[in-house]
């Protein structure tokens, strides 16, 4: 790459699931990565391949305090996305899509940085409409155990978009939907992760309700591809964008797939409903098709091999 064309890219959340695979990406296009994470779900052992190469640079810091630092763009990705996590300190997981938001845009404006959000399927909450366009509102219980995530979430939309109005600030803004592969947290409580763990350890599979409830599942380099190609798309292009795949499966068409792909023995067990969990999830992604020239390429069945393969090093069964 010529030095001209490098790029100083602050990740933040960049020790993360798809922060990690997002450093490397850009790392391998050339780039000088600055990647923020306060390890409260990162792992330095997501990114410790990358550690020792010049042009990248690991910092620890919560992004609810304000950083200074010299950047030509930002990805703000910091976040507790599980539900097991963020429902641990649920103030916290607000302070951090807010607060987190407010001091990345305040950087953004300083240093004049081009800034992505990565949003959420979750600010649909439980959808009346499907499968979801970017258009719809959505429904969300604004005082249930999940709103920490989803109206933070809504809220980081909210200051985007009202510094691109009030400061002409460049942004752009990603709504994520259920992403998998290897870098997953064991324990994040996510239904993939949840279920490949369960299934190697011979355990029986958690399928809340009948299993009927539906998800769309996107592969991370895909979704790391759509998050690349939103950065680079044209400054009048703000979003939000659906990333995600829209294969839908049900919940119970996915415990048996993660049976199929451990070779395990294991069987299912159903446990009731939890609150507020949404019926159905699935991306309209005729947008990302036309502004970013993006759809995903691997299937499920592509995916699940890959992902079951790091978790049972990880688990070393």
């Amino acid at each position: 790459m010529r030095e001209i064309d490098r790029k100083r890219i602050l990740v933040t959340g960049g020790a993360g699931f798809v922060g990690s695979h997002l450093c490397e990406r850009l790392l391998g296009q050339g780039h000088d990565i600055l990647c923020v994470d306060n390890f409260f779900t990162g792992a330095k052992g997501n990114v410790a391949h990358l550690i020792g190469n010049p042009r990248f640079e690991l910092m620890r810091h919560d992004v609810t305090f304000p950083l200074y630092v010299e950047v030509d763009e930002i990805y703000n990705l910091a976040c507790p996305a599980s539900p097991v996590h963020y429902q641990h300190d649920p103030v916290q997981t607000t302070k951090t899509s807010v607060h987190g938001a407010i001091n990345m845009l305040g950087l953004a404006k300083r240093v004049k940085a081009k800034i992505l959000q990565a949003s959420t399927s979750e600010v649909y909450g439980d959808p009346k409409v499907h499968p979801q366009p970017e258009s719809y509102w959505g429904h969300v219980n604004p005082i249930g155990i999940r709103s920490c995530y989803d109206e933070g979430k809504r809220c980081a939309e909210t200051l985007f978009f009202d510094y691109y109005r009030q400061h002409q600030l460049r942004i752009k803004v990603a709504r994520i939907f259920n992403t998998y592969g290897p870098r997953m947290h064991p324990a994040d409580g996510r239904v993939v992760s949840n279920f490949i763990v369960q299934a190697l350890r011979g355990e029986p599979l958690t399928v809340y309700g009948e299993g009927g409830q539906t998800r769309s599942f996107c592969y991370v380099s895909d979704l790391v591809d759509g998050l690349i190609r939103l950065m680079n798309s044209g400054d009048d292009f703000t979003g939000p964008v659906n990333l995600g795949n829209p294969g839908e499966f049900t919940i119970l068409e996915l415990a048996k797939k993660a049976i199929a792909a451990t070779g395990s023995n294991s069987k299912i067990e159903y446990r009731p409903l939890p609150a507020d969990d949404p019926t159905q999830r699935q991306p309209v992604i005729d947008m990302a098709r036309e502004k970013l020239g993006w759809e995903p390429t691997i299937s499920l069945d592509q995916g699940l091999p890959p992902t079951v393969a790091y978790f049972r090093a990880l688990l070393e069964v």
